[in-house]
């Protein structure tokens, strides 16, 4: 490999959420008043969608390039090297193409959510989604004061299904005119079918609902699978809204540009009218978003590989110690929604568990993924392997303790 990822970065005293903000986001502490058994500095960060890898070399070479510059003022989207770099990149991975006129920014996903489900629904309407399920889908509806309806998966064997007969009969609700669409699906790791994306999109239009399909994890897959985003499947559709990003599968959040795609041009120059940042852009994100689709390939393909190790690392685990888990490895995402339910006792809090008994920190349940999530936890896998290994044996050394396998 060109790029080193068991190298382990010491990111404390940062300000980044994974080592300074975990007790306030998981914990609800922000004084950091609760008592654990592990030190701060003990705990192995397992949970945020943030890797602990490095970014490519090519990517930091391009901010330090702009910074050497020395002005950065009110800065956005002018030229068209950028939005060329987005294009290319969906054309040649995906065979994905849109009108460069869709093409809105926002610092992120989230705010995107937050301003487009306003637009969308009115207050006496809802929002879909399936569940489990990304917790800012929630977030998003409750900021804006809208209803929430939750299309259940199905869960069975390792195996995660949409339930089809239920999301039928929720879209046929005229007071239901938005799905918020998660594809690959988070925190399942579900890549759709093509047959599933026809059949959501038949749902769909026949219904004239809106759809934002949030496709920022598509980049990260295992090996042999592929993605198809649903503008694609819903090529003339006027009411799809996609949202991509570079940040998640270049450990970019912090940067904070995502690519907003947006067909309807009303709905779209509502959306414009209500960015609260009147359009501006941070100087460094442009050019290390441009500089991850032009020269980010390699980089982002040993990723992948070495993460797919890493998922191969814990199947092999649990299948050994842990069997009654189920384990399967998802299609997509560096994320492992592993069901610890099938062996602790039923309401067990995993956050508090894992945290006190092992001193992993992780996600799960259904404070944090909505619902139909209870002993369900996601397990970040976007750090080297020296450290999961350490975390695998003290969450089964915590598990064996406490008794609680069935």
């Amino acid at each position: 490999m060109k790029y080193d990822f068991d190298q382990i970065v010491d990111r404390s005293n940062t300000n980044a959420l994974k080592r300074d903000g975990w007790r306030e986001y998981i914990f609800g502490d922000p004084e950091g008043k609760k008592q654990f058994n592990f030190k701060d500095e003990e705990f192995i960060h397992m949970w945020v969608a943030d890797m602990e890898f490095k970014c490519a070399d090519e990517i930091i070479d391009a901010i330090h390039k702009r910074v050497d510059h020395g002005i950065f003022g009110y800065t956005t989207v002018y030229n068209d090297d950028y939005p060329n770099a987005f294009a290319k990149w969906c054309k040649d991975r995906y065979d994905f193409e849109f009108n460069k006129e869709e093409l809105c920014y926002s610092p992120g996903i989230i705010p995107a959510l937050y301003e487009l489900v306003g637009d969308i629904c009115a207050p006496d309407e809802k929002v879909l989604f399936q569940t489990p399920s990304y917790g800012f889908f929630k977030h998003a509806s409750t900021y804006n004061g809208r209803e929430m309806v939750f299309n259940k998966m199905k869960y069975n064997a390792g195996e995660w299904e949409l339930d089809f007969d239920e999301l039928e009969k929720q879209c046929a609700d005229p007071k239901t005119p938005l799905l918020v669409w998660c594809n690959p699906h988070n925190p399942t790791g579900r890549i759709w079918t093509d047959d599933e994306l026809k059949r959501v999109a038949e749902i769909v239009e026949k219904n004239d609902m809106y759809i934002i399909s949030d496709e920022i994890h598509c980049d990260m897959r295992r090996a042999g699978t592929s993605h198809t985003p649903m503008g694609k499947i819903m090529k003339d559709y006027p009411k799809l809204v996609t949202s991509m990003s570079a940040s998640k599968c270049f450990n970019m959040a912090g940067l904070q540009l995502s690519n907003i795609l947006i067909r309807d041009p009303e709905l779209r120059q509502k959306f414009k009218d209500g960015d609260k940042l009147v359009g501006f852009l941070n100087p460094l994100s442009i050019t290390a978003m441009q500089a991850a689709y032009e020269e980010g390939g390699q980089w982002l393909q040993e990723m992948n590989d070495y993460v797919d190790a890493n998922f191969a690392y814990i199947k092999e685990f649990f299948d050994k110690n842990l069997p009654e888990m189920e384990f399967k490895i998802p299609d997509s995402t560096y994320l492992a929604w592993v069901n610890f339910g099938a062996v602790l006792p039923a309401g067990t809090d995993v956050n508090e568990f894992f945290a006190n008994e092992a001193g992993v920190l992780i996600e799960g349940g259904d404070a944090l993924f909505v619902d139909n999530a209870e002993g369900f936890v996601r397990l970040n896998l976007a750090m080297p392997k020296s450290q999961i290994e350490i975390a695998m044996q003290r969450m089964y050394d915590a598990i064996e303790k406490a008794g609680g396998r069935k």
